[in-house]
């Protein structure tokens, strides 16, 4: 099922009708590489998606063609139904619009963390106080107020990353891209990032696609779509990703057990009541 059925009415930030990326190269069949194929996507305001799947089923190319940094073979991408194909000033556009955040969080190091932030603001017509206290805001967001003076190298990786999100934000954009935002840091450092995109998600509305190979990430979502060949494999909220988890528990031979009642291992036996009333449920 599409998870998208189960969020009617909010407004459709993201949609793609039949999406398609065609690579030069050939596969040794003497087949077309396709990157993505005919892939139909919504996704609406204020949802937190996950996009994941194995290397090379096209996930980081159907973020970069979501935040025109690529162009599609065929298919059209609508972002807050604008056709990108149809936008002269992609450059503004992507400005205005989108905001990036990628696995190297790619500072500036010769600017703090402040003047890091500000940089996409340099192309509007923002005075240099608006900037400022704009930067200092979205840094407070993200808990780095303090260190709004610090130089990149002088902060840890998941501040960078942190950095980098308050940048991303930094033109109040309606949709944020995030391509394996997690990747480079420790399991400590990763809850604390997907906090603050779920702190940001929460309360600026931001919508957010995140592109990850990592579970646990994708688990903190809303919606996780997987994507396998070019192709959306499934598309459930997360939710409904639990609800199936039970279900494959409750058809395992433990699941079976507990919920017919038969003799557990000792250390089961207390936990077997409680769990009976979950399983029943489902």
């Amino acid at each position: 099922m599409n998870a998208d059925s189960e969020t009617p009415g909010k407004p459709i930030v993201v949609e793609t009708r039949n999406l398609t990326k065609v690579y030069g190269g050939r596969s040794h069949d003497g087949e077309k590489v396709y990157a993505l194929s005919a892939v139909n996507l919504i996704v609406r305001a204020s949802e937190f998606v996950a996009i994941v799947g194995p290397s090379g089923s096209g996930k980081t190319t159907l973020l970069n063609i979501l935040g025109a940094l690529d162009r599609p073979t065929s298919g059209d991408v609508y972002i807050n139904g604008a056709r990108l194909a149809g936008i002269r000033n992609l450059d503004r556009f992507r400005n205005q619009t989108v905001g990036f955040v990628f696995q190297m969080h790619n500072l500036i190091p010769t600017l703090t963390a402040q003047e890091n932030v500000e940089v996409p603001m340099h192309e509007t017509l923002w005075n240099a106080r608006a900037r400022a206290k704009r930067a200092t805001e979205l840094l407070a967001l993200v808990g780095l107020d303090k260190r709004k003076h610090f130089l990149p190298s002088l902060m840890s990786g998941g501040e960078r990353q942190r950095v980098a999100i308050a940048r991303a934000l930094a033109n109040r954009p309606t949709l944020m891209l995030a391509d394996e935002p997690t990747g480079n840091l420790d399991s400590y450092n990763t809850a604390e990032i997907m906090r603050v995109l779920r702190e940001v998600n929460r309360t600026h509305g931001t919508t957010i696609i995140c592109v990850t190979h990592n579970h646990e990430v994708a688990s903190a979502t809303d919606r996780i779509i997987t994507f396998r060949d070019g192709r959306i494999q499934s598309d459930v909220s997360v939710k409904s990703a639990f609800d199936r988890d039970l279900v494959d528990f409750k058809n395992s031979l433990l699941g079976r057990a507990i919920v017919e009642g038969r003799a557990l291992p000792d250390d089961l036996r207390e936990l077997a009541p409680v769990l009976k009333r979950v399983l029943d449920r489902v």
